[in-house]
């Protein structure tokens, strides 16, 4: 696990060095968003090899509004995004994204490009989250096992922030406060439902947090934006540390049509015991802002 993190904090600051000089902080407000609607499609008719016909729509938006003023920054960062498919052979449709996500990152400066800061996290759901099987017949089933809130994350502690513009920063804080939400008729015994002990609705957490950000310009017309937050937890097991990183590519073809790759990997051993991976592929309608 720990070879695996540094291998992603190695891959982020390879991907940080080709950041531009000229991207500089501005004093000000800097407002920037981007709506996608992303859409991948799969047909086969007498596909000898096989196939399943589906249809995937991705509806997203990431919204940026930071402030610069004298020794302080504030950044800000909203993204949301929901998404279905929808499978022939399948009796339900289903979630392809489902997130709502509010980073504030607050900063006065200390010497050069560093910052003492205070960083706030919330994430959580839209709508109801399904866990899929088959009964005895073969036909497909659902539980219902997560929801809007359910769980939900809030992180929020001091720490110390390197920043060299927007697009190019990394901030650390050991002393996080991290609670979990959770509905607790969802809880199941053994803390088996994200930590939450059955029959209570949060869990409390002390620990250490790391988080990078990174967007760069590989070539024209191809932009990569690199997400990574780190947490160990004090309290109990530290040395299983959290991993949640995101790379967004961005391929345009013109002003409002691009080719758009998103890949997320996940590790969470109150969550799941082992890496949940997504990645999402398609052409995307985009409208900034």
């Amino acid at each position: 696990m720990k070879k695996i993190i540094l291998l992603f904090v190695f891959a982020l600051m390879l991907t940080a060095s080709f950041a531009q000089d000229k991207d500089q902080v501005k004093e000000g407000w800097s407002k920037k968003g981007t709506i996608t609607l992303l859409f991948n499609q799969s047909a086969f008719s007498d596909w000898v090899a096989g196939g399943e016909n589906n249809i995937a729509g991705n509806l997203g938006i990431n919204y940026d509004f930071n402030y610069v003023k004298n020794n302080f920054t504030w950044d800000n960062k909203i993204i949301a995004a929901y998404g279905l498919t929808k499978s022939k052979n399948s009796e339900f449709e289903k979630k392809t994204d489902d997130r709502f996500e509010f980073n504030s990152l607050l900063g006065k400066k200390a010497s050069g490009y560093w910052y003492y800061s205070g960083f706030l996290n919330f994430k959580t759901q839209f709508t109801k989250g399904y866990v899929y099987g088959k009964d005895s017949n073969g036909k497909e089933t659902r539980a219902e096992y997560t929801n809007f809130m359910s769980p939900a994350n809030l992180s929020f502690g001091p720490g110390m922030l390197w920043k060299k513009s927007d697009n190019l920063k990394f901030n650390l804080a050991p002393a996080t406060v991290k609670l979990v939400f959770v509905d607790k008729s969802f809880t199941l015994p053994n803390d088996a439902y994200f930590g939450v002990e059955e029959g209570k609705s949060s869990r409390f957490e002390l620990g250490l947090n790391a988080s990078a950000y990174a967007k760069v310009t590989l070539m024209e017309n191809v932009t990569m934006e690199n997400i990574l937050n780190l947490y160990a937890d004090y309290l109990e097991d530290p040395q299983n540390v959290d991993l949640d990183y995101t790379m967004n590519l961005v391929m345009s073809i013109n002003k409002f049509l691009s080719a758009n790759l998103t890949f997320q990997t996940i590790y969470d051993d109150n969550a799941f015991e082992g890496f949940q991976v997504r990645e999402v592929f398609g052409i995307g309608v985009n409208y900034t802002f």
